[in-house]
């Protein structure tokens, strides 16, 4: 039975959220509970378990479907691929002894407020619903239900400041706080008992049961007791390891569930009450000293500087400043886009410092609560990881249905020989349920998970800590890799190269760094000394490491210690800066930085607003040239500051564009708007940075281009720079053409533009004499190739051409291009990613967008970034890589301790090494079991089986320990140009598979009828081989009485409990060898792991197992032999055994190594089928390959004119993110 959406019976939860779902209203019925709780009584609790596995059959069993009004139980569905349901019933919320004896609630509480609309006249209740720890209440007018614990989208940043400027009554207060509930992150420490029952419920531990009961209903004693041991054993493992990661992650929050705060009561005043009485629209004052913040708020007084270390995992103090009162009507958050956060303070994160304003204290309204808040949503992704998608686990599923299948064939042909051959009822159906205890190995699951907790393990040695263990195996998968810039690629810090003053509207002569005088006093001097966002803080000036390079020049010292008196305003708190002890007798006592505009990432560009001490207010203003000169004068911009630009960043350096102006007195700085302030600025001129590649950027990058990995960068930094790092980094090499695209709107129309030029190599000379011009040395023309755009001329044509025809090119595109394309040029879109290596100037929501769409061009997207801006992009990306010093950074699923790009072919080569390891061990588990299958199925035909102890050396001695050490085996040092299969159903792996097993079958079958013609063979007599040399003279027992006994029945007398046979003895000594030498030819090394003979233990094992073995054939102990039910046979015979054995070993070695490892032969045949990938990236290749007029250089294409022609040409474009088509080998 499915879900068919029906009116007011269905509806979406977080719609357009990463957690959406879908929700179904059910109501409960009398008689059909009744029917359900017959059915777990007929059943023995079986249909409970079932449903507890499949809670939609439990509510499409119970209930009746109604509108979601009148629902009390709720199915949930998830809107992604795997479509993963869950119930919910309906918790009723009383709010009548809060608003029955206050009459004014109504009014007082906003009309438009979800508090509002909850509750239901004249009950006054509130209906709601917990879904992963987030609380939904019952919305009666819209009809639907809403999130509460947040405060509404839709107020105006007016609206915020007029309705929660004074704080909430105490009455309007309380009710918010039975709504929505308790302001924790409560994450109890869950009980033993109940992650045992969870545990032992898991379907693979019921299976493992009923084989256990089976084994004893058979007399199987040991092998059951020692699967209940290793299963007991792996069961208090796990709840072990599920207990200290449930204490962990109690530990981690429950600092910031109970702070005392202070908040504003309306007509009550200040109020001191525990953080979890908190509710959203709360005003809470912040205190000098440090705090921990319980809550997201929204600043709307004064100034914070905050510690988001346990956010990000970038330990920069940011600036908050307070939220403007923007009188429109856009909602706060649209009117502040991508800034939005520069105003809100994010729970678990540590306010440093705060700073009132004229206003007094520093306020904040509560934006969210509990685990509506950053970090409990950190904390739910922690609790509710996101499932990956990814063909092994799929593949492994349907793997174990055939063997399932094959195990139903089994059973049939077990039932019709022993019900045709007069065995009781009772002993033909544990036979035959034997059968799927022999072909679907238990332990299957268990082996496949070893792999991953060794590499964890060797990951963990190497300083990359893993949060997300399932994404290992898809890091074997990655085939490109974004990249942030600095800190990543380049070093975190960065060294003051030069600084080009302009005045009059021309450049002055450069001032160089490290230089023998100071620089003069004058308006960029002050620019530099105030334009930051820089704090003292544990004694040392912290922030952005631009800032801090550029402060440390002017030789001033940061005094932030005391409250300074301004003339006409009283005291305020601001930020003093003044002449150190090496800057000589500077012209003025001090500069005071009064109120601050921190950086955005979307205006690229921060602001001050400044005043000497005892002089006039002024701004200053620093960020992206391109930005500044907008902002400034047109008459105050030099004319040649497009191409003084282009030179220096062409070179790779890093340039910020400085700009100031004088402010009116009187004004007060906290009443100036963010465009007010950045406006009608005299440009000021260039400061110049060098941001070096890290030592190791360009070797790494090499591998990974050598093993056909694509690099691309991602970065907030402009274009000619990006771009000539790129070349440096060796991502475009030397022979390649960088085509920039530029998209622009059309003023006054709905259309957009789009434009290809080539960037060509500029000449040397123009960098020679600048460098001469300020004393430096000219670095080599290879270590700086310029950027600009190509002059004309034959020889640059011809080369161009010649570029593009090979498909060398690349596309670099800005953050503001990337938009329009999107919106405008969708259908472009995919081509351009296709060779687009450099993103410049791009935002943190552009990064996500990015990876996204390189995902739905099925490409396996890693993400390597600092952990700050890279955030949404690290979570967003297969397999996100964070350059942070903490151990484990919740904000990506990896994180490396040591700040270098070394890591990711390290985790690309482990990777890739666990995948391999999880195919070796799918084989050998499936392999094993077929061995014994089939060697069980021939010996029935005899009214036989293996005894206990033949299956116990199986099981145990050989599977167990073969399992446990063969996934030892390291990563292979060398990244090979292809990566593993991602799939098991992959012609060589299936191939190997069905080979060995006709393999083993072949041995068996040959086995067992050649035993048959033997000369000494006897069906009556198992001692006639030996009987010349051991002088038995017992009667040996007859065929009947070997049939008429059960598998492993117990003994029916001492020298024979009903086994003994030389088919046996022949079967199980092939079976058991042959175990051997599939576990020898399926432990491959090379190219994706270390040769085998590195795993030493692997290898010891090996050898003890076979000597056993060896030894198990040729002893003459009848003790032991009587022991393991085996038979004395011939030397010739056992010596015959060993000969198949090796011819089996030779041909499995010959056929694994000459056609399913010979990856020339399965290119010749893909190439011979004319087979092609499915992957989108891979389609769109060859369709670009066959396209003469692509990319169109130097030619701008008009949205609204090519749209409709192109749009059907990328029909596949939106695959599902995780799911790869990839066919490769």
């Amino acid at each position: 039975m499915g879900e068919n959406p029906a009116k007011n019976h269905y509806a979406k939860l977080n719609q357009g959220e990463e957690n959406e779902m879908e929700i179904f209203g059910y109501k409960t019925q009398g008689c059909r509970k009744a029917s359900c709780i017959a059915g777990y009584i007929f059943s023995c609790g079986a249909l409970l378990l079932l449903f507890y596995w499949k809670p939609e059959w439990n509510v499409w069993a119970n209930c009746i479907r109604c509108s979601l009004e009148e629902a009390d139980v709720f199915l949930l569905r998830t809107t992604d691929e795997f479509q993963i349901y869950s119930r919910k019933t309906v918790r009723w919320i009383s709010v009548y002894a809060l608003i029955k004896s206050r009459s004014d609630y109504p009014a007082a509480a906003a009309e438009d407020s979800v508090f509002n609309k909850a509750i239901m006249k004249p009950s006054l209740q509130v209906k709601t619903i917990q879904v992963q720890k987030i609380r939904y209440v019952w919305d009666t007018h819209a009809k639907l239900f809403q999130k509460v614990g947040a405060l509404e989208d839709h107020h105006t940043c007016s609206a915020i400041h007029a309705k929660f400027g004074s704080g909430l009554t105490c009455n309007e207060q309380n009710v918010r706080r039975v709504i929505c509930g308790p302001n924790t992150i409560d994450v109890p420490v869950i009980p033993v008992w109940k992650l045992l029952i969870k545990e032992v419920l898991n379907p693979f531990y019921v299976f493992q049961l009923f084989s256990v009961c089976l084994w004893f209903a058979e007399d199987y004693m040991e092998y059951a007791t020692a699967i209940i041991i290793m299963s007991l054993l792996s069961i208090f493992l796990t709840v072990y390891d599920l207990r200290q990661q449930s204490v962990k992650l109690h530990r981690l929050v429950e600092s910031h569930n109970n702070v005392m705060v202070t908040v504003c009561r309306n007509k009550e005043g200040f109020q001191e009450l525990e953080s979890h009485h908190l509710v959203p629209g709360d005003m809470l004052v912040l205190k000098e000293g440090k705090t921990l913040l319980p809550c997201d708020a929204i600043l709307i007084s004064g100034q914070c500087i905050v510690n988001e270390s346990m956010l990000t995992g970038e330990s920069i103090p940011v600036t908050k400043t307070h939220l403007p009162q923007s009188d429109n009507f856009k909602p706060w958050r649209m009117h502040c886009a991508e800034d939005y956060k520069k105003h809100v303070l994010f729970c678990g994160t540590e306010v440093i410092q705060t700073k009132a304003d004229d206003r007094g204290v520093v306020k904040a309204v509560v934006l969210r609560t509990g685990f509506n808040t950053a970090k409990g949503d950190l904390v739910r992704s922690i609790l509710y990881p996101k499932p990956m998608n990814f063909k092994l686990y799929r593949d492994a599923f349907r793997f174990l249905m055939c063997l399932i299948a094959f195990a139903a064939i089994g059973m049939i042909y077990t039932v019709c020989v022993f019900a045709l051959n007069g065995e009781e009822t009772g002993e033909v159906v544990k036979k035959a349920l034997d059968v799927i205890t022999i072909a679907v190995p238990p332990a299957l699951p268990a082996a496949l998970t070893t792999g991953i907790i060794y590499t964890q393990r060797r990951l963990k040695k190497k300083g990359i800590f893993c949060i997300s263990p399932q994404r290992i195996n898809v890091c074997g998968q990655l085939n490109l890799i974004c990249f942030d810039k600095t800190g990543t690629l380049t070093e975190d810090g960065l060294d003051l190269w030069g600084l080009l003053p302009s005045e009059r509207n021309c450049f002055q002569d450069i001032h160089s760094f490290p230089a023998d005088h100071s620089l003069p006093w004058g308006p960029v001097f002050r620019a530099m000394a105030v334009c930051h966002s820089l704090v003292v803080w544990e004694g040392k000036i912290q922030g952005d490491p631009l800032d801090v390079k550029m402060f440390e020049a002017t030789n001033w010292v940061i005094d932030d210690s005391s409250r300074y008196q301004i003339e006409g305003q009283g005291s305020t708190h601001g930020t003093v800066v003044r002449p150190g002890p090496k800057a000589g007798n500077g012209p003025v006592e001090g500069l005071i930085i009064l109120h601050q505009f921190p950086f955005s990432s979307a205006l690229q560009r921060m602001s001050v607003i400044a005043q000497e001490i005892g002089g006039e207010k002024q701004v200053f203003t620093k960020g992206a040239p391109e930005v500044i000169a907008m902002l400034c004068r047109a008459e105050t911009v030099p004319l040649n500051f497009e191409s003084k630009l282009l030179l220096y960043t062409a070179q790779g350096f890093r340039v910020i564009g400085l700009a100031c102006k004088s402010l009116q007195a009187g004004k007060q700085s906290t009443d100036l708007t963010r465009e007010e302030v950045e406006s009608d600025l005299t440009f000021l001129g260039l400061l110049i940075m060098e941001n070096r590649l890290k030592r190791e950027t360009k070797p790494v990058l090499e591998e990974l281009s050598a093993a056909h990995i694509r690099s691309v960068m991602v970065t907030g930094d402009n274009i000619q720079t990006a771009v000539t790092v790129a070349k440096n980094a060796g991502m475009i090499s030397p022979k390649n053409t960088v085509i920039l695209v530029e998209a622009n709107k059309m003023p006054g129309s709905f259309s957009a533009s789009i434009t290809w030029k080539p960037l060509e190599q500029n000449k040397t000379e123009d960098y020679e004499s600048l460098a001469k011009a300020v004393g430096h040395e000219p670095r080599s023309p290879r270590a700086f190739t310029s950027a600009l755009p190509m002059e004309d001329g034959s020889w640059t044509e011809r080369r161009i051409g010649l570029a593009l025809g090979s498909g060398q090119y690349h596309f670099a595109m800005n953050g503001k291009s990337y938009q329009i394309v999107v919106q405008h040029f969708r259908h472009l879109l995919p081509k351009l990613l296709l060779n687009g290596t450099v993103f410049a100037r791009m935002s943190p929501g552009q990064k996500s967008s990015l990876v996204e769409e390189f995902q739905k061009l099925d490409y396996f997207v890693g993400m390597c970034g600092d952990g700050a801006n890279d955030c949404g992009a690290l979570k967003v990306a297969h397999a996100g890589i964070s350059l942070s010093e903490q151990e484990a950074s919740v904000a990506s699923p990896f994180t490396s301790r040591t700040p270098s790009i070394a890591c990711v072919p390290e985790l690309i080569r482990e990777g890739r090494a666990a995948l391999v390891t999880s195919f070796c061990m799918f084989k050998y588990m499936a392999l094993y079991s077929t061995i014994q299958y089939l060697g069980v199925l021939l010996l029935y035909w005899q009214l036989n089986s293996f005894g206990n102890y033949q299956f116990l050396f199986q099981d145990l001695a050989i599977t167990t320990v073969i399992g446990v050490t063969m996934s030892f085996t390291g990563a292979c040092p060398k990244l090979v140009p292809y990566r593993p299969p991602s799939q098991l159903i992959s012609p060589p792996l299936l191939l190997s598979v069905v080979l060995n097993i006709l393999f083993s079958l072949s041995l068996q079958i040959f086995g067992f009828l050649v035993v048959q013609e033997q000369p000494w063979y006897s069906k009556t007599d198992i001692h006639s081989a030996c009987l010349s040399t051991h002088n038995h003279t017992e009667n040996s027992s007859s065929v009947s009485s070997l049939g008429l006994h059960g598998i492993r029945d117990g003994y029916n007398e001492q020298m024979d409990n009903g086994y003994k046979s030389y088919e046996n003895t022949t079967v199980w000594l092939l079976s058991t060898v042959n175990c051997l030498i599939v576990a020898l030819v399926f432990s491959k090394g090379k190219p994706f792991r270390q040769p085998i003979y590195t795993n030493y233990v692997f290898i010891l094992v090996l050898i003890g197992q076979l000597g056993i073995c060896l030894f198990l054939v040729f002893a003459d102990i009848d003790d032991l032999y009587t022991k393991m039910d085996l038979v004395c046979t011939p030397t010739m015979w056992r010596i015959s055994m060993m000969i198949m054995l090796a011819v089996t070993l030779a041909v499995s070695l010959l056929v694994e190594e000459g056609i399913i490892e010979n990856r020339p032969l399965w290119l010749l045949l893909k190439k011979t089928f004319q087979y092609h990938s499915k992957s989108n990236y891979k389609k769109l290749q060859r369709l670009l390959e066959q396209d003469s007029a692509w990319p169109p250089l130097n030619e701008t294409i008009f949205s609204d004119s090519v749209a409709i022609s192109v749009e059907g040409n990328m029909g596949g474009h939106t695959n599902p993110t995780f799911d790869s088509n990839e066919d490769a080998l």
